[in-house]
């Protein structure tokens, strides 16, 4: 009776606790993926890495987080959403406290890879237990209090980042995590109750490890080409393992039809598929500008670090303000031209970012790049999100929005991947290679709008009829 009269109590909190576990453990993912790129500079320098590791500071993370977002929401509607975001919270808050020891690469690219495990785990299950505890308008606005709330940590946290970079150095970066994960934690196991869907999980555990390990070896392959642009063979093997185990991947998930982590019948859907496509391409030319940026500010542009961290600023003031607003335009004209010129924006942006050079000033040539580049996401952002949702059937969105996510941190995985010869530079010989990069992630930028624009044509909006039983 006592143990019914706590579980009683912890549901009637649920759904405001919820918001706030949710919040302060998805804050985790929104705090480590802005906060780390105005470190990097100072990283290299600490470590003495080359341009290869530098790289795997950033896909470290993003590899198995890309690989096991979808393995993890699996595993928590098997064994339970609370006990696996607990789980991964707990992970990422280890490995924070692993990175901020390390004080030399090895343990640092360990570290960061145990992040992105957690991350993993604790990402899926921390929305599916909000999107439970909530209904109607209701969910709606409870989603945009966590939406909000990641824009403002993704804003402050360069800012903050840069200050402890300058004071107490690049470890102390790590240190943030912590009180975020104890926070998520506490609350998890004394304010929320235990949910799971053992008959809409997927334990795809095979697919899982065929994304990774071939995900994995292709970006291993990538890295080392793309640091001089010539095939060795160390990389020529590494990429042709990685073709070798995504082939085998897609044959495994076909296999297992309905029941694989990434049901193939969902690129039967021309939206879907091009909605995807474009999330790929988008997201892969934004998440290196993020990347670039920053660091080209510090290395040639004489930027301290929370200079830099200051420089992104309007980005998430924007996005974070404006995506509400183009989220209800979009409900009204549709989401064709709003998915069509966002990309192309974006892509103007990064073309604008070319003048960025070592002696100007950042209100003439940075500022004008980020407030387009701005725009173009704020336009597209909340779109996206809506569309790939209504595009397939209820019982689908699920596992839509996962894999949709998945996506957009693999095209920043294998961007990463490839701007060796760009990280490789120092000072003014960065500036040419830094400018060529963002000319092409312009361009994959572009098509990314242009996949939504034919992709969109027509009726792209499914049923919401869930499946028949037997």
């Amino acid at each position: 009776m006592n143990a019914r009269a706590r579980e009683q109590s912890r549901s009637s909190h649920a759904p405001t606790w919820t918001l706030v576990m949710s919040v302060a453990a998805s804050s985790l993912s929104f705090i480590d993926g802005s906060i780390l790129n105005v470190a990097l500079p100072a990283i290299r320098e600490s470590t003495g890495a080359n341009a290869a590791e530098v790289q795997w500071v950033v896909n470290g993370y993003t590899l198995p987080l890309a690989a096991l977002i979808l393995l993890g929401g699996a595993l928590g509607d098997h064994h339970g959403r609370r006990l696996w975001l607990v789980i991964g919270t707990a992970l990422f808050g280890l490995a924070s406290l692993l990175c901020a020891l390390s004080g030399s690469l090895e343990p640092l690219l360990a570290g960061r890879a145990l992040q992105g495990i957690g991350a993993a785990l604790l990402l899926p299950n921390s929305l599916a237990l909000l999107n439970g505890a909530y209904e109607g308008e209701a969910r709606g606005r409870a989603i945009g209090v966590w939406a909000a709330a990641g824009a403002i940590s993704a804003a402050i946290a360069p800012l903050i980042g840069g200050w402890l970079v300058e004071h107490f150095g690049w470890p102390s970066i790590f240190y943030i995590n912590i009180p975020f994960a104890a926070v998520a934690i506490f609350v998890a196991l004394t304010k929320v109750a235990e949910v799971s869907d053992p008959g809409k999980a997927r334990l795809d555990i095979g697919g899982a490890v065929l994304a990774t390990l071939g995900l994995g070896a292709a970006t291993y392959g990538l890295t080392l080409w793309s640091e001089k642009f010539t095939l060795t063979p160390t990389a020529g093997i590494a990429m042709a393992a990685g073709a070798i185990l995504l082939i085998g991947f897609v044959v495994y998930e076909r296999r297992l039809g309905d029941k694989a982590m990434v049901p193939l019948a969902l690129f039967g859907n021309r939206c879907f598929t091009s909605l995807n496509l474009m999330t790929f391409l988008l997201y892969g030319a934004f998440g290196g500008a993020m990347l670039l940026i920053p660091f080209t500010l510090i290395e040639a542009g004489g930027y301290s670090p929370i200079e830099a961290g200051m420089s992104l600023l309007p980005l998430s003031i924007l996005i974070g303000g404006a995506s509400p607003m183009m989220g209800k335009l979009a409900e009204r004209i549709g989401p064709h031209w709003p998915l069509t010129l966002g990309p192309v924006i974006v892509g103007a942006g990064l073309a604008l970012a070319t003048r960025i050079a070592s002696d100007q000033s950042y209100w003439t040539h940075a500022f004008p790049a980020i407030l387009v580049m701005s725009i173009g996401m704020a336009i597209a952002v909340a779109p996206l999100t809506s569309t790939v949702l209504a595009s397939v059937d209820r019982h689908q969105t699920g596992m839509a929005s996962g894999l949709n996510s998945a996506l957009s941190r693999l095209g920043g995985l294998i961007v990463v991947a490839l701007l060796g010869a760009v990280m490789a530079a120092k000072g003014e010989a960065l500036l040419r290679p830094f400018a060529h990069a963002l000319v092409i992630m312009g361009i994959v930028a572009a098509l990314g709008g242009a996949a939504a624009f034919f992709g969109l044509q027509g009726n792209w909006r499914r049923t919401d009829k869930a499946p028949e039983k037997e």
